[in-house]
C-alpha cells in the first residue's frame, strides 16, 4: 500500500510516499481501507514535534512515534480484529485512526462510527477530530443554556467553522464570529447572527460581553478574553498557537486552568479525542442538516505537504482533505 512516511520531526519537507506493509488489526481494532483524511493543526505539531513538551509527553523524541501522521479518516472497514462487534467488512465509517494517510489504516472500533449518509468520503474526513472538539467546547465544557450569547474566535477554521453550527443548533440567542474579511461570506452561510472582523473591531476591548467565548487556536491574552466574559460567563480555549517551542499555547491552557478556581468566570481548556458516541451525535446534527463540513480544497496523497503548509498559512476557509 502507499502510504506517506517521515524518519525524523521536521517540516513537510521530511514526509515522502513510500510502499509500507499492510497492517493487521489487533483486538479491539479494524482495518480500514482509507477513502479520504483530514488535516488539522495536530498533524503539523506531531510532524515537527513541537511545542518540545509533545515530546516528552511520549509522542517521539527524535520522529514521531506514528511513521505515517494523520487522524481523521472516512473509508470502509477491510477487515476487524478480535473483539470487535458493531462493525464488519463493507461498512461506511468515520472517526480517528492512527496513520490516516495512507492507503489502510487501523483505528480503535470505539472511535469509528457510521459516515453520515449526506455526506461524501471527503466531506466525511473533515469532520471527526474539528467537529468533536467543536461540539465539546459548546455544549459540555461550555455548557451552553439556550437562549446565552456566543463569541466564537477563529469561525472560519477548522473547529471555529464547526463551533458555530452546534451552538446555533442547541439554542444559543446569538452567535458572533470573528473572522478576517475574506472568510466573512463562510461564516455567515455556517449561521452566524453577526460577523466581526479583527483587522477593524477587537470583539475583546470589553464593549460586548458574552456568556460563551470559543477561543480556536488564537493568541489573546486571558486578561482580554476574560473582560468580554459577562459576570458568570464561560470561555473554552481550543488548541493553541504561538507561545514558543517548548510549550506552545499550552501556557495559556495552565495559566487558565490555575486561575478558573480563583474568579467568578470559569476558564477550561479542551482535549477531544472522538469516541463513538460523539461521532453519533454529529451524524444526526449532520443528517439533519443542522451541521455541514465547510471544506476549503482536497490533495492527493502525493501532495500532503502542500495541504499542510497551506493549513500553516492561515488561508484555508474550513477543512482540507486528502483523497485516495
Amino acid at each position: 500500500m502507499r502510504a506517506v512516511v517521515q524518519d525524523v520531526s521536521g517540516p513537510p519537507e521530511v514526509l515522502r510516499v513510500e510502499e509500507a506493509e499492510r497492517p493487521v488489526p489487533g483486538p479491539g481494532e479494524v482495518l480500514l481501507k482509507v477513502h479520504a483524511a483530514g488535516v488539522d493543526q495536530g498533524v503539523w505539531h506531531l510532524m515537527t514535534g513541537r511545542p518540545y513538551l509533545l515530546r516528552a509527553l511520549g509522542f517521539g523524541l527524535r520522529a514521531p512515534k506514528v511513521r505515517t501522521p494523520g487522524q481523521d479518516a472516512a473509508g470502509r472497514v477491510a477487515e476487524v480484529g478480535p473483539g470487535v462487534s458493531g462493525l464488519r467488512p463493507g461498512d461506511e465509517v468515520y472517526g480517528t485512526c492512527s496513520g490516516a494517510f495512507a492507503e489502510y489504516a487501523l483505528a480503535r472500533a470505539d472511535r469509528m462510527a457510521p459516515r453520515p449518509a449526506r455526506l461524501t468520503a471527503e466531506q466525511a474526513a473533515a469532520v471527526p477530530v474539528s467537529a468533536c472538539a467543536a461540539l465539546l467546547a459548546v455544549r459540555d465544557r461550555g455548557r451552553l443554556v439556550p437562549g446565552q450569547s456566543v463569541l466564537v474566535l477563529g469561525a472560519a477554521g477548522g473547529v471555529g467553522s464547526y463551533a458555530v453550527q452546534p451552538a446555533r443548533a442547541l439554542g444559543a440567542g446569538r452567535v458572533t464570529g470573528v473572522c478576517g474579511p475574506a472568510e466573512a461570506d463562510l461564516v455567515r452561510s455556517l449561521g452566524a447572527d453577526e460577523v466581526l472582523i479583527y483587522t477593524r473591531e477587537d470583539p475583546t476591548d470589553g464593549g460586548r460581553h458574552y456568556d460563551l467565548i470559543v477561543d480556536t487556536g488564537g493568541n489573546r491574552p486571558l486578561s482580554r478574553l476574560r473582560r468580554a466574559l459577562t459576570p458568570r460567563g464561560t470561555l473554552v480555549i481550543v488548541g493553541g498557537e504561538g507561545g514558543g517551542r517548548w510549550i506552545g499555547g499550552f501556557d495559556r491552557l495552565l495559566r487558565a486552568q490555575l486561575l478558573s478556581p480563583f474568579v467568578r468566570r470559569r476558564l477550561c481548556g479542551l482535549g477531544a479525542v472522538p469516541r463513538a458516541a460523539e461521532l453519533a451525535t454529529l451524524a444526526g446534527l449532520i443528517d439533519s442538516g443542522a451541521v455541514t463540513p465547510a471544506v476549503d480544497r482536497s490533495y492527493p496523497l502525493a501532495e500532503v505537504p502542500e495541504a499542510i503548509r497551506r493549513l500553516r498559512s492561515g488561508a484555508a476557509r474550513g477543512k482540507l482533505v486528502i483523497r485516495m
